[in-house]
């Protein structure tokens, strides 16, 4: 058995071989693995980078090779002729699989992949060049039993000018790339086994895990590999390779779910046992106390949210409640817990469904159903009906009878109430926020799902602490006919959410969009204004069933633009649209840049942008130092944005960089003065 087993790995190995040597013959005959290059976007500014698509097609039962090979197999290469100043990066290679022939194992494709090649334009070039790029790429395509060299030539004209469109396609190319680690492994060889460990944390699933070296010789590539557990590290084991004695540190990617790999670099070291608990000092720090940091981040960021105009009004209401409770302490805890239970659920189901958009390649954020106009319009229709409420034009009735929304009694009550907080808090992304969330986008997805749990904790901290601190209802004022005043009141704010909301919806949909969520908003007040004036009779919520159907009318015909939206370039600081080619011109120029990200439902941001950067004194400020402002506008969401987002760390807005020629950016607080502005340009 093994010498059959052996003469197989001399007859492929030879077939390759043979292979190898007729890369320099030519071919005429048609590929079986075809090849083309498409560009991300065909015009690219002067000292931008572009990023080119290698896109390998082969037919059925034919593969093509990773990077390492493995035992078999010839790496992709390409012959570039460029044009002047032009260069080409290395290939990029997706995720592989594995293909095990005759004993040996190969690292190969077997459906279409794509290989991705940045290509850097120097700033020189004038607007309008055309730029033809073109090369020959070598490859070599096999079946299970015949190895075939084959050679393309591949070409693309680019212009140098302002980008345009790009191909949305790139996402999806991108989405298959292994993710840096940003921590070493370390590796130990002992009895002729080879031993590696990841820094992992051991609440990734990483079931399914396989180590694909790129450092050839490390390890013995057709041999098994047993995954097992230390902690936070993961631990891999198979017999090392015949270059494994003499080598230094190792790269490699460990393939952890479908299409979905991590790269890495590991030096040697002490690896710890399989399945034993390791000790303080060799624990994998990094991980923990990134996820222990955006907990954090996450649970002040949420207790923040609860000054928010539309939070306040429905917290503060339902915290007077509790003063009614008087000494019903178990009552107080049961509705703080389901409050809490409300708040935090709401927040698992956003940031889980965050969490899957993301995995299918789209660059979407934190709030990412507000840039839908349809979530526009049915919080409209919501927190409307919530202000006349408020205001006193009707009352909701509950299980146990006639109630107000913000004061119902009961475990359901609560509930409910917490998760609508949590909710119509999802426009605001408020200090501590933006880096937690940002964060839990890039951990494990139960570290992530725990990040987006503490935000909805921190949200309902407030009433729980009331709940559970008898201390504290004590110090609420006792009820008393000022309590209705202050109901009256506090409606005011959730007219004023209700009216930016509208606003949100015309720039979304237009004046037609408005015009239609108004139409629907007055429809639904006159139904809930006839129920108020027949409280306590028969049939009272007859009249709300056609306002049900004016409000699905109008959730069903709300049109989306099809454009996002572009930030004017009116104002005091005379702001440009955001595009990473005019940010490159305008750092090639030495110029200092102002760049910050908004959106229409964004209060944080509209309250920075009033209150600090459209001040007079801001405009004289950046004036005085020649500096640039690039403003993006996500309300209605950018793929470009939304990359450039997840490459600063944040998962949505505000995000406000200072450029200073020649420097990395600086990140400025989430909340803004004139005077923060001016000494950071200082």
């Amino acid at each position: 058995m093994k010498q059959g087993n052996a003469m197989g790995r001399l007859g492929y190995l030879m077939m390759t071989l043979v292979a190898a040597l007729l890369f320099t013959t030519p071919t005429h005959a048609k590929n079986n693995i075809a090849a083309s290059l498409v560009p991300e976007s065909r015009v690219v500014a002067p000292g931008q980078t572009v990023t080119l698509a290698l896109v390998m097609r082969p037919e059925k039962g034919w593969h093509g090779y990773w990077k390492n090979p493995g035992d078999s197999g010839i790496e992709t290469s390409i012959a570039w002729q460029l044009p002047q100043g032009v260069t080409a990066g290395p290939i990029q290679y997706p995720v592989p699989g594995r293909l095990l022939i005759s004993g040996l194992m190969n690292y190969v494709y077997e459906g279409e992949y794509v290989q991705l090649i940045d290509m850097a334009v120097p700033s020189g070039v004038a607007p309008g060049t055309r730029l033809p790029i073109s090369g020959r790429v070598d490859y070599l395509a096999c079946t299970d039993q015949i190895c075939v060299p084959e050679s393309a030539q591949v070409a693309v004209e680019l212009e140098a000018g302002t980008p345009g469109a790009r191909n949305a396609s790139f996402d999806k190319y991108r989405q298959a790339l292994p993710k840096p680690l940003g921590s070493e492994g370390r590796f130990e060889l002992a009895g002729g086994g080879f031993r590696l460990a990841v820094p992992i944390p051991a609440s990734m699933d990483v079931s399914e895990a396989y180590f694909f070296p790129l450092t050839d010789g490390a390890l013995d590539y057709a041999a098994p590999q047993k995954v097992s557990r230390a902690g936070d590290m993961l631990i891999v084991e198979t017999k090392a390779g015949s270059a494994a004695a003499t080598i230094g540190p190792i790269e490699g990617v460990l393939k952890v779910g479908e299409d979905q790999g991590l790269v890495f670099r590991a030096v040697r070291g002490t690896v710890p046992a399989a399945g034993a608990a390791l000790a303080p000092a060799e624990q994998s720090q990094d991980s923990g106390s990134a996820i222990f940091a955006a907990l954090l981040g996450a649970v002040v960021g949420g207790l923040l949210l609860n000054i928010m105009p539309c939070v306040f009004p429905i917290l503060s209401l339902k915290a007077l409640s509790l003063a009614k409770a008087g000494g019903e302490e178990s009552a107080a805890r049961r509705e703080a817990l389901a409050y809490t239970a409300g708040a935090v659920l709401v927040c698992l189901a956003l940031g889980g469904a965050l969490l899957a958009i993301r995995a299918s390649g789209a660059a979407a954020g934190w709030a990412f159903q507000l840039q839908d106009p349809r979530v526009i319009l049915f919080l409209l229709l919501l927190v409307t009906a919530i202000a006349l409420n408020l205001a006193g034009l009707f009352e909701l009735p509950s299980l146990a009878g006639g109630s107000r929304l913000a004061e119902r009694k009961g475990f359901a009550g609560a509930f409910w109430i917490g998760g609508l907080a949590a909710f119509v808090a999802t426009p605001c992304t408020g200090p501590f926020m933006g880096a937690a969330l940002g964060a839990a986008l890039v951990l494990p997805t139960a570290a992530a799902l725990a990040v987006f749990a503490g935000l909805g904790l921190g949200l309902a901290l407030p009433f729980l602490a009331l709940g559970f601190v008898p201390a504290l209802r004590r110090r609420l004022p006792r009820p008393g006919a000022w309590m209705e005043r202050f109901r009256r009141i506090m409606s005011v704010p959730m007219f004023l959410t209700a009216l930016a909301l509208a606003w949100v919806l015309g720039r979304q949909a237009g004046v037609d969009g408005m015009a239609l969520g108004l139409a629907a908003a007055l429809i639904v007040g006159l139904a809930l204004w006839w129920v108020g004036q027949r409280q306590g009779h028969g049939r009272l919520w007859l009249p709300l069933a056609p306002a049900a159907l004016a409000a699905v009318g109008a959730l069903l015909l709300v049109q989306t633009a099809t454009e996002p939206a572009l930030a004017s370039a009116q104002g005091p600081l005379k702001s440009e649209p955001f595009s990473e080619a005019r940010l490159s011109q305008l750092r090639g120029q030495a110029r200092p840049v102002f760049l910050y990200f908004t959106a229409d439902w964004c209060v944080t941001c509209k309250v920075n942008e009033k209150g600090a950067l459209e001040r007079k004194e801001t405009a004289e400020a950046f004036a005085q130092k020649n500096v640039a402002v690039l403003v993006g506008d996500w309300t209605r969401g950018d793929a470009e944005i939304g990359r450039f987002l997840a490459s600063h760390g944040r998962s949505g807005v505000p995000l406000y960089l200072y450029y200073a020629p020649g420097q990395e950016p600086q990140v400025l607080p989430q909340i803004l003065t004139p005077g923060r502005l001016r000494e950071t340009i200082s």
